[in-house]
């Protein structure tokens, strides 16, 4: 019955990180809303819906969602903020993919202590699961740097990859900590 309840959840966990990619698309409406006019939060809503899923579902569990969310990108759909398929091992934001693998066991292991039901504690594990992605996108940034696959010098990369989009990331983990607490009480985890 654990298997079938860690496979499920897992399941809806896959489909929850490939909605956040979707997410901007849908703020799209021709003749209404232009891209325009829709305020950028400088970050992909991958990492929120990921980090949201380890806060509800657990290490075990998100772990295989993060696995199963980058083989489909990999091999299949291109579902990553910059489109997807084999090429994308050689993207500067492939090492952040990759943090989530880690990020999302970590938050998803600290969410399921005991006494982590209140909101601080929820957003903190949220943003140790984002400072474990941004910690594996940069040394990814810097190995790439120093093997001269990257056109943009380190530190430009660092900007635009982590230090841009990271206000924005934990006003994020803020929410996910938010939704967290209602879902474990929904599904029961606690």
């Amino acid at each position: 019955m654990k298997a079938l309840a860690t496979l499920s959840g897992a399941l809806a966990s896959l489909l929850l990180i490939i909605l956040g990619g979707l997410i901007p698309a849908g703020f799209y409406i021709p003749g209404f809303v232009s891209p325009n006019n829709v305020v950028d939060l400088h970050s992909t809503w991958q990492v929120p819906a990921a980090l949201l899923c380890s806060l509800v579902c657990g290490p075990r569990t998100s772990a295989i969602a993060t696995v199963a969310y980058l083989t489909v990108g990999l091999f299949h759909i291109p579902i990553f903020h910059g489109g997807g398929a084999i090429r994308y091992l050689s993207s500067p934001s492939f090492g952040y993919l990759i943090g989530f693998i880690p990020a999302t066991w970590l938050s998803g292991k600290l969410a399921m202590q005991k006494n982590m039901h209140t909101l601080i504690r929820q957003t903190l594990s949220a943003i140790a699961g984002l400072s474990i992605i941004h910690f594996c996108g940069i040394i990814n940034l810097f190995l790439g740097s120093i093997l001269g696959r990257w056109e943009n010098n380190l530190e430009v990369l660092i900007f635009n990859y982590s230090l841009g989009p990271l206000s924005s990331q934990i006003l994020l983990c803020v929410a996910v900590g938010t939704l967290a607490l209602p879902l474990r009480r929904i599904t029961l985890v606690e």
